[in-house]
């Protein structure tokens, strides 16, 4: 893509003069208004957006020395209605249940890391009632559409910020992935995504959309440097439960180095539960013949094999999911709430110790299994979705079937989980358009701390591509 058109190129054209970054939000919100048609945001402030952005006009007159260290000088931004919080921003996520509740008044410590390299907040984007389907389609509205097909869902649970990105609204947006939340939209939308490593990106001062450590926020962007540069911002130090995780140092200085040859497994095909469509399935041959002549070495990876993990992966995903679902709301009035949240919530009250302890277990695992996987090959190369985006409806929330709701997860993107139970960074990225015009994607994964690593590879790949 033009340089210019990401966030980076637009920061840096704001502290060259060529616009303000009043000028930039203003933009931003001309943007939005003609998109609304989306569903892309929940909440908006212009008010709040011009004056943060008149203020940093304010600062670059002041002390331009100060804002050329901040890599995202003057962006628009949009939060997400489901994780870390900005003060003043309403976070409902996604519920009816929660449309009254107060307000924060405490920026999140991933909120303050995004203010600080310069991303100017303004707005809340749309995401599915507490996360809970890979589609954007709450009851408290608005549904999220896919700016390739109106018909079709952009993924979720970030799809309201993957469909602002893709519509050109804002450049970066924040995400977040407990089970392919960040990359499912990614792939749906045509963007980068990436899940950062477990314990890269802090969760503080609440934790409260932690998970077990399932959970891991970042951004979606439309540019690989745009995600590198965002991942230096926001990532270490994160105060957690576990210890930070060494990244492998700067992920935007790795992005332009040479990447040395690797051993990258490659699998073509999902679990033989949940088979991958031709199209996907040559989007990732392709990506590993030029992987191969760039001197990769290809090393096959049998989706038998990975079969085993993502069986047990679905098993922790649900256990965490459904008690963690009901410690937050097994005292709410949950006839607020959609049937699908209902039946995650009774599951959760009905899930004993033992059981749960069976489940994370199992996480360990996992974990360790895919280990010893990247003690034979440095990357992993997979579908990210075995089908195209579906249409609107697909993931039904009146559905209280939990069991279905998570066959028709991974049915739709077979790999995702895995990432999240192992705690390993995974990442997808675009790879072109399919018969019907929208978007194909690849995923990659790695071992933990290998984040940086993996964009470099993806950029490498983008680079032979063209």
């Amino acid at each position: 893509m033009d340089q210019s058109d990401d966030a980076l190129g637009l920061a840096g054209s704001i502290r060259a003069g060529a616009l303000s970054a009043r000028d930039a939000m203003a933009a931003a919100m001309r943007r939005a208004e003609a998109a609304s048609h989306l569903g892309a945001i929940r909440f908006l402030d212009a008010e709040r957006g011009l004056r943060q952005a008149e203020a940093l006009d304010v600062l670059l007159r002041r002390d331009p020395a100060r804002a050329a260290t901040m890599p995202f000088f003057g962006v628009p931004f949009l939060m997400k209605d489901l994780g870390a919080v900005a003060a003043g921003f309403p976070v409902v996520a996604g519920s009816r249940l929660l449309r009254d509740a107060p307000v924060p008044t405490i920026s999140s410590d991933l909120a303050r890391r995004f203010e600080a390299a310069g991303l100017v907040l303004f707005g809340v984007t749309t995401v599915p009632e507490f996360g809970m389907t890979l589609a954007t389609e709450p009851a408290l509205g608005p549904v999220a559409r896919n700016p390739f097909d109106l018909d079709r869902t952009p993924g979720g649970s970030s799809g309201g910020a993957a469909a602002a990105v893709a519509a050109g609204i804002v450049a970066l947006a924040q995400s977040g992935d407990a089970g392919g939340s960040t990359r499912v939209p990614a792939a749906c939308c045509g963007l980068v995504g990436l899940k950062p490593t477990r314990a890269a990106i802090p969760g503080g001062p609440a934790f409260g959309n932690h998970l077990q450590g399932l959970a891991c926020e970042g951004v979606l962007s439309r540019s690989l440097r745009d995600t590198a540069a965002a991942l230096d911002a926001i990532a270490g130090r994160a105060q957690g439960p576990e210890p930070d995780p060494d990244l492998g140092g700067s992920a935007l200085q790795l992005l332009s180095r040479p990447v040395a040859p690797l051993r990258i497994g490659w699998c073509v095909e999902g679990p033989p539960e949940f088979p991958i469509e031709p199209e996907r399935q040559r989007a990732v041959a392709a990506a590993g013949a030029v992987l191969s002549a760039a001197g990769h070495d290809l090393v096959p990876v049998d989706p038998e094999r990975l079969a085993v993990f993502t069986t047990k992966a679905t098993l922790v995903f649900d256990h965490i999911i459904a008690v963690n679902a009901a410690r937050h709301l097994a005292d709410a009035d949950l006839t607020k709430v959609e049937p699908l949240t209902r039946a995650v919530v009774a599951r959760g009250l009905a899930i004993s110790g033992v059981s749960l302890g069976v489940a994370l277990a199992a996480g360990v695992a996992v974990a360790h299994g895919m280990w010893r996987l990247f003690d034979e090959i440095d990357l992993l190369l997979t579908p990210m979705l075995a089908t195209p985006p579906p249409p609107l409806g697909s993931f039904p929330m009146i559905d209280g079937d939990v069991d279905a709701n998570w066959r028709r997860m991974n049915a739709f993107a077979p790999y995702a989980m895995l990432a999240n139970v192992a705690g390993i960074p995974a990442l997808s990225v675009p790879r072109g358009r399919d018969g019907a015009g929208l978007p194909l994607a690849v995923q990659l994964m790695g071992a933990m701390g290998t984040d940086a690593r993996l964009l470099a590879v993806a950029g490498q790949l983008e680079l032979l591509a063209r």
